[in-house]
């Protein structure tokens, strides 16, 4: 089992940064593939990013690439989204997942989801 804890969201302006956390506990497998998903009023839950834990082989969505980073810490089991040059289209609850497969996870079936963490940008 694996426990998925998200911290950082609030409230930036437009233009602004922010850097969210998923804190990573339990059974690590070799497999283990983590990401980051978001949820807007009145919208379907979307990907954004992904990273494989073994070789740090990441994937962004193309509505966020060169804006978005997803990275993780090794020694902390700790998952980020560094998020810069933040929109209001970005506002949205932000949630960490995780999987054995990048295939399924990207698809939207992680087997793990984290509760979320709000982000709001200001216009």
């Amino acid at each position: 089992q694996v426990q998925l804890v998200e911290t950082g969201g609030g409230l930036v302006q437009t233009g602004g940064s922010l850097r969210i956390s998923c804190a990573v506990s339990g059974r690590i497998f070799n497999q283990f593939v983590a990401g980051w998903f978001r949820q807007a009023p009145g919208k379907e839950r979307e990907f954004v990013a992904a990273i494989r834990w073994t070789d740090n082989n990441t994937n962004h969505a193309d509505s966020v690439k060169g804006r978005f980073t997803i990275a993780r810490d090794n020694a902390k089991n700790t998952l980020y989204l560094q998020m810069n040059s933040l929109k209001p289209e970005d506002t949205a609850v932000y949630y960490c997942a995780a999987g054995l497969s990048p295939t399924t996870l990207i698809a939207g079936r992680p087997q793990w989801w984290g509760h979320g963490t709000q982000v709001f940008v200001s216009s």
